[in-house]
């Protein structure tokens, strides 16, 4: 099967990003870029991606969308919102790095991941290591955060971690990510949505063997 073809049934079959399955409509503003950064820590960690977006739309639908409000609320509040979207086991220690994240967050960038970003000046080491001063947020979930940003913020992309080419290497496609950001913009993919559909290929191995008909 051609490159070209595999990306195409990829991007049928899971051309969303997580974001997206969030509920998160992303925009360069203060709010969806730190709804982002939440659903960034909460992806991090050890558990279903599921799970974290479940748990991300619950603190949404709470409306702790804002560093301020998150901060306004009372821990229990937060555990409860973790704890509908079925994100129990580190439910406690989360409800607290969330709020040490949005106070910091608030004191550094007065709650603006723009100003992070213009801190960074155009420099994408500098700005993965400016996200994991947020409590919650190691290299993982810089890159998270990084890979779904990328369409709003040009000087990170193609940003394709370990992970997406992982699930490249997976599905058969070239794991350099010039050729696979060649093959996404071919697609007419955002480069987010692309790098997410590679993601859910390394996570669940059944997808490229249902992709490459092989199951």
């Amino acid at each position: 099967m051609k490159d070209s073809d595999v990306v195409s049934r990829l991007l049928e079959s899971y051309g969303r990003s997580f974001a997206q399955d969030a509920g998160i409509r992303l925009r360069d503003t203060p709010q969806p870029l730190y709804q982002l950064l939440v659903l960034a820590c909460l992806l991090s960690t050890r558990i279903r991606s599921s799970t974290a977006v479940a748990a991300a739309r619950a603190l949404n639908e709470d409306g702790l969308r804002t560093p301020r409000r998150m901060l306004a609320s009372t821990w229990q509040q937060r555990v409860d919102a973790l704890g509908r979207g079925g994100y129990r086991r580190y439910d406690e220690s989360t409800a607290t790095r969330l709020a040490d994240g949005a106070q910091l967050l608030l004191d550094e960038w007065a709650g603006d991941l723009r100003r992070l970003r213009a801190e960074a000046g155009g420099d994408v080491p500098a700005l993965s290591r400016l996200l994991q001063k947020v409590p919650g947020i190691g290299p993982t979930g810089a890159d998270i955060y990084l890979r779904e940003v990328q369409d709003l913020w040009p000087e990170t992309a193609p940003y394709l971690d370990d992970k997406a080419l992982q699930g490249a290497r997976l599905l058969g496609l070239p794991d350099r990510p010039r050729r696979l950001a060649r093959l996404a913009a071919d697609s007419s993919s955002p480069g987010a949505v692309f790098a997410a559909a590679l993601v859910r290929a390394a996570l669940d191995k059944k997808v490229a063997a249902e992709l490459l008909g092989t199951a």
